[in-house]
């Protein structure tokens, strides 16, 4: 049971799987950062100063024992423009490796060279030689 679960790890699909949830979760926050820090903050000015992380619908008002229920919607615009961009980002990566991919299958292929005759191909080759000599 151990080494059929290393050969399942040991895999190329596996690792590879592996190493793009970990670059997909550092990407993701990349571009939260940049939704976050640096987009939303200009579509905000843009829009009258609005801050959309404090955008709410207050249901109840927080108490000393009770916190703050809310409806945070400046959040969910924030979650679906983060959405846009990762989308948007994969499609335009996913459309330069499909370009690479299609000039990789129109490159000619090298000429192949002819295979060796073989050796009754050689002996006839010979006998037909020796007949146009005479």
């Amino acid at each position: 049971m151990v080494n059929e679960f290393k050969q399942l790890i040991m895999k190329g699909n596996i690792v590879d799987l592996a190493v793009a949830v970990i670059i997909g979760g550092a990407f993701g926050k990349i571009v939260t950062s940049l939704v976050n820090d640096i987009l939303m903050p200009v579509i905000g000015f843009l829009l009258g100063r609005i801050n959309f992380a404090n955008l709410k619908i207050v249901i109840t008002e927080a108490t000393d024992s009770v916190p703050e229920a809310a409806i945070r919607y400046g959040a969910f615009i924030q979650s679906i423009v983060d959405f846009l961009i990762i989308s948007l980002a994969i499609f335009f990566m996913l459309k330069v490796l499909m370009k690479l991919r299609r000039k990789k299958e129109e490159e000619p292929l090298a000429p192949e060279s002819p295979p060796e005759p073989s050796k009754e191909e050689i002996l006839l080759t010979e006998i037909r030689d020796i007949l146009k000599s005479r």
